[in-house]
């Protein structure tokens, strides 16, 4: 799901592609703006720095993931094998998924007053998810890459 907004039916001018550090793949905004269904309510200035807070913010929690790969000789991203039971481009997937959802939290925090009929409401429409849904999946997406489980359980 995604955010409901009145926008003008016209997607903005979207950057053609978000540079990345070199081992992670670049973002394109206009691929985010697809994937989550933004219409043009969300400018392009505002979702090219959210893109680029959630791409800084990912790069950062799988610092260690990408160190430990480079040392064993990828360069970039594409030079990781795939676990067998994946598809080729398994990690890019995740990644952009953290990316994404990272980014799309934010967004549906800043635009959370705007609805389908331009009326301010601060309940969640049943079309609507609320912002903390979209910041629970970047956990699993690098949890997912790491190799890690999805959940951690404590006995207190």
């Amino acid at each position: 799901m995604s955010l409901i907004a009145a926008g003008t039916g016209q997607l903005p001018e979207d950057t053609p592609s978000l540079a990345n550090n070199g081992f992670w793949p670049d973002i394109k905004p206009a691929d985010f703006r697809e994937a989550t269904r933004l219409d043009g309510t969300v400018t392009a200035p505002r979702l090219v720095q959210a893109l680029q807070i959630a791409m800084a913010d990912i790069n950062r929690q799988l610092s260690e993931w990408q160190q430990a790969r480079q040392n064993d000789g990828a360069a970039t991203l594409d030079d990781v094998t795939s676990p067998d039971w994946a598809g080729p481009d398994h990690y890019a997937v995740l990644y952009r998924r953290a990316v994404y959802a990272t980014a799309h939290a934010s967004l549906l925090e800043r635009y959370r007053d705007v609805s389908a009929t331009m009326k301010a409401t601060s309940a969640v429409t049943p079309r609507t998810w609320p912002p903390m849904t979209y910041a629970g999946m970047p956990v699993g997406a690098v949890a997912e890459i790491e190799g890690r489980h999805h959940t951690t359980v404590e006995l207190i």
